[in-house]
């Protein structure tokens, strides 16, 4: 665990990717704060210590969870809704607004690999979400805070944490990575600069089943 951040709220904590970060980042000894709408969703035996009802569209309930944190992971997620929308990128200027307001930094925000590729190219059918993910990458461009920008291939929820995978800056290597290593991935970046500022690839190298 990092010296200079102990604790960290998890946005988008309920679905595959959030729920396998909240409880890494726990695991590794960080106090975790997560916003949801309905606790319920939180899986059983979640490892929150701290748990914030409310929606990341509303300011006021981003600034509440913000209350003494010291790092921020976006993991947030329509699940299967492929409609047009704005709630990521909505959700993540709430983020960004608060956080300077209180004077934190660092921030790992998890988009999609679609954003490397040309836009012609992304399947039509996930053009929306993918448009909402470039308007959230612009927000944290522009943010002036400590960003990582993380744009996993897809991510699958039947593959192990083996936390071997390759990192690459602007570009992709592989074609998937495990929520776990992804996971993996947002929680080491509380504990080094070196991804600061910079938008990076993430993928595994799994045996083919």
């Amino acid at each position: 665990m990092s010296d200079s951040v102990k604790n960290v709220a998890v946005f988008g904590g309920t679905g595959m990717t959030g729920a396998a970060t909240v409880s890494l980042a726990a695991a590794e000894g960080y106090n975790v704060t997560v916003l949801v709408r309905d606790p319920k969703r939180l899986p059983e035996g979640h490892k929150a210590s701290r748990v914030v009802v409310g929606d990341v569209t509303n300011r006021a309930d981003v600034q509440k969870t913000l209350e003494g944190q010291d790092a921020v992971i976006i993991v947030l997620g329509t699940r299967t809704d492929l409609s047009p929308t704005t709630m990521m990128s909505e959700g993540t200027r709430n983020i960004v607004e608060s956080m300077r307001a209180r004077g934190i930094s660092k921030v790992i925000g998890c988009m999609s690999a679609f954003l490397l590729w040309e836009r012609s190219k992304v399947p039509p059918h996930l053009v929306p979400v993918t448009e909402d993910h470039d308007r959230m990458y612009a927000v944290l461009k522009e943010s002036g805070l400590g960003y990582v920008a993380v744009m996993p291939p897809h991510i699958a929820d039947d593959l192990p944490l083996t936390k071997v995978y390759a990192v690459t800056e602007n570009k992709l290597q592989g074609r998937a990575i495990s929520k776990h290593d992804l996971a993996h991935f947002f929680v080491s970046c509380l504990s080094t600069s070196e991804w600061d500022g910079k938008t990076v690839g993430v993928s595994g190298d799994y045996p083919r089943p």
